[in-house]
């Protein structure tokens, strides 16, 4: 990638190691997630202007594995196995996420250094005809890879096709474009950073589709005992992205989840209070288990646990049963 950015010397830190200048900064070699880890160290090379970091592109089982449904190849570590064995190797000192792809049990010695301020959580639909949701045709074919969006939109709109379609944002773009589908499922917050955000024909309510845990955020990922790179990328920790997140990842671990089960929840912090909402759902819609919770925004975890467990009992057990036998 080349990309280079000069960023901070800190000061006021003593130890070994710490008068290191460079640091390699790990990402996916997709244009989106250089775009995003570009982002970071843009931000980092404005507080700490004395340390150069360097971006490493390495390739992920996500990106090696492109003809088989990831709900098909499990989903523990698809987007972040082979950077977070680069971190505990040492070829990499941080590595930048999205933090919805990020298993909800890290690797012994690595740490979630940072969850950087949260762009819109929600998912947009993208049409040829400018067309919405609701004004879609019965029969009209939506392209998306993920088991969430296709089970919630199903039980709003039992009579749309769903279509397995895999690929980075341009990829899928482009299958639009060719008429592969007649719409898609997307991120905002990828659109959003690509600059592609007037390609979405209306956002999704959450109502309708609630995000996956930890959309819209990135999170960098760093060694444990590396208290110099730790407090550097410390610096970009937006607290209520971290809560809201937190709170959302907690349901997940939960309700014993990753990110290729129909499971969305999205949270919310307002001053010292956090607003939490969750979904389960069959792979075809027809049963649909949702709840919302609130409280203090520094009891996110537990907040995150006690709805999460809420929503086994209401009958979501049964249905993460049932979709685990079918995508076995």
């Amino acid at each position: 990638m080349g990309q280079r950015v000069r960023a901070a010397q800190l000061t006021g830190i003593e130890g070994e190691g710490f008068l290191r200048s460079q640091l390699k900064v790990g990402t996916r070699q997709s244009e989106l997630a250089t775009l995003q880890t570009g982002l970071v160290i843009q931000e980092l090379g404005k507080l700490f202007p004395d340390v150069e970091l360097t971006a490493v592109g390495i390739h992920t089982l996500r990106d090696r594995v492109l003809d088989v449904a990831l709900a098909k190849i499990g989903d523990q570590g698809l987007f972040t196995k082979e950077l977070e064995q680069a971190l505990l190797r040492g070829d990499i000192d941080l590595a930048v996420h999205s933090l919805k792809d990020m298993p909800v049990d890290l690797p012994a010695g690595l740490v979630l250094g940072a969850v950087v301020k949260r762009e819109y959580a929600g998912d947009v639909l993208v049409t040829k005809s400018g067309l919405g949701l609701d004004d879609l045709p019965a029969g009209s074919r939506v392209g998306t890879a993920s088991l969430r969006r296709r089970a919630q939109l199903l039980h709003h709109h039992p009579e749309l096709r769903m279509e397995l379609i895999r690929g980075n944002v341009p990829t899928r773009l482009a299958r639009l474009a060719e008429g592969s589908v007649d719409a898609l499922v997307l991120a905002y917050a990828g659109l959003f950073r690509l600059g592609l955000a007037d390609r979405a024909a209306s956002l999704i309510p959450l109502d309708v589709c609630l995000p996956a845990a930890g959309q819209g955020a990135l999170g960098i990922e760093v060694r444990s005992e590396d208290h110099r790179v730790r407090e550097m990328v410390g610096a970009l920790d937006h607290p209520p992205s971290r809560l809201a997140t937190e709170a959302e990842r907690a349901l997940l671990r939960a309700m014993e989840g990753g990110c290729q089960v129909p499971v969305g929840t999205f949270a919310r912090v307002y001053g010292d209070r956090l607003t939490l909402s969750g979904m389960v759902a069959s792979l075809d819609g027809s049963r649909l288990v949702r709840g919302e919770t609130e409280g203090p925004a520094g009891d996110a975890s537990a907040l995150g646990v006690s709805l999460g467990r809420r929503l086994l009992d209401m009958g979501g057990a049964d249905i993460l049963r049932e979709v685990r036998g079918e995508t076995l």
